[in-house]
């Protein structure tokens, strides 16, 4: 299983870098072309919206093939970043826009593709690790992949970038195709239930799934309410120059690169639940140091903050895959996608407006919210004797033939 494990952790490494490069010249280009700021930033919009219909666009996924599928989407998504060819001028730059819809559209369904297909491809006992490697890698991407990309569209423009970019999800798709499956992938013919009503309620039926998912969603709300209250501590409350929020976002990504590491350990020792609430917590933590007046204090909560987000993420999607019915894990996984993500887009604005009362009362709101919903997750309910209550995965309906085959 190794040679699974590596081939996933090089799929996270070659996604992140072209996703990370092209989402940071997207905005760059089409600034470029209208001079317009507003414009440049709804690329960014056209990236999150897709995550609404997560529940959906992860039922695909139990009705369908689901490696193939996964490298049809990728296949496609390098056809249509190549359309970029095509851009000359500003009336082209709808393309743009389109293409960045279309990597929103993939993110959601290679998360919960690949959520989904893991499971078939790795042992139970692999998946923390694996997962927590996945997100080192990404992570590391995000600290390499805008200044690679900054650079190639400085020295040969968006064009060159595109067709880098087009070549990630291209390999992307070959190493998917090399993936060896421990089990064949369940049985489309099955009966299928709604996407949104059948993956909330298996979500929400176990306390491991529902609470490290409801952890991981607070905690991505909260790290994006309070990045207006962010700049405002650096360039206000401390007076230090905007570039040096650039410090504070690398030294965040460095620890997000050590939370991903270790977190597999973690799962290994303790359940998601705690590991989970391990992570919120800490998140709360940095909030509360990042309100110190000391500029060393924010570059330590900014790594307090970038290990802490791995670890509630990576223990909801490891409870996702070891708690959910193998037929169902594409909806339940894309239902997961969209509580853990879907709220940052309204926590941010909100950020934004509750900056107004000053940098730190959003930051103490924050911190406040992690540690109630930690508190509130970790609270064991009374009668239950099991250490890990929800260990054992969840009865899947079967059809004869199916029944037949296990047999």
């Amino acid at each position: 299983m190794r040679r699974n494990a590596a081939l996933f952790v090089t799929i996270s490494m070659l996604s992140g870098f072209g996703s990370s490069a092209m989402a940071l010249v997207s905005g760059i280009w089409i600034l470029d072309l209208t001079r317009s700021t507003g414009l440049a930033a709804l690329a960014g919009l056209c990236v999150y919206a897709p995550v609404i219909a997560g529940p959906w666009l992860g039922g695909l996924l139990d009705r369908a093939p689901r490696r193939p599928l996964m490298i049809a989407v990728n296949l496609a998504l390098a056809a249509v970043l190549l359309s970029l060819l095509a851009v000359r001028g500003p009336a082209q730059t709808w393309l743009i826009f389109v293409v960045s819809g279309a990597y929103g559209l993939s993110y959601v369904l290679i998360d919960a593709g690949e959520t989904a297909l893991l499971p078939a491809a790795l042992s139970s006992a692999e998946l923390g690790d694996v997962n927590g490697w996945r997100s080192s890698a990404q992570e590391g991407m995000k600290l390499v992949a805008p200044l690679a990309g900054a650079g190639l569209y400085a020295w040969h423009g968006g064009h060159a970038v595109a067709v880098l970019s087009a070549v990630m999800p291209v390999l992307v798709a070959v190493l998917y195709a090399a993936v060896r499956l421990r089990q064949p992938p369940p049985d489309a013919s099955a009966p299928q239930r709604p996407g949104l009503r059948a993956g909330l309620a298996v979500l929400l039926a176990r306390r491991t799934t529902r609470g490290t998912v409801v952890l991981a969603a607070v905690a991505i709300a909260m790290s994006g309410f309070t990045t207006a209250a962010n700049y405002a501590i650096v360039t206000t409350e401390l007076g230090l120059p905007t570039t040096f929020l650039g410090v504070l976002l690398s030294t965040q990504g460095a620890g997000s690169v050590v939370g991903g590491l270790v977190v597999g350990r973690l799962l290994a020792r303790w359940n998601p639940v705690t590991v989970g609430v391990a992570g919120t917590t800490l998140f709360a933590l940095s909030c509360l140091v990042r309100c110190l007046p000391w500029w060393p204090g924010t570059v330590v909560a900014s790594v307090v903050a970038g290990v802490g987000l791995p670890w509630a993420l990576v223990a909801a999607v490891t409870a996702v895959q070891t708690r959910t019915p193998t037929a169902m894990l594409g909806r339940v996984a894309g239902t997961a996608n969209t509580a853990m993500f879907g709220p940052v887009a309204l926590a941010i604005p909100l950020g934004s407006a509750a900056v107004d009362l000053g940098g730190r009362p959003p930051l103490v709101v924050a911190a406040a919210i992690c540690l109630a919903s930690a508190l509130g997750v970790a609270r064991r309910p009374r009668g239950r004797r099991s250490a890990d209550p929800d260990a054992v995965r969840v009865p899947v309906p079967s059809t004869p033939e199916q029944a037949g085959r296990r047999a």
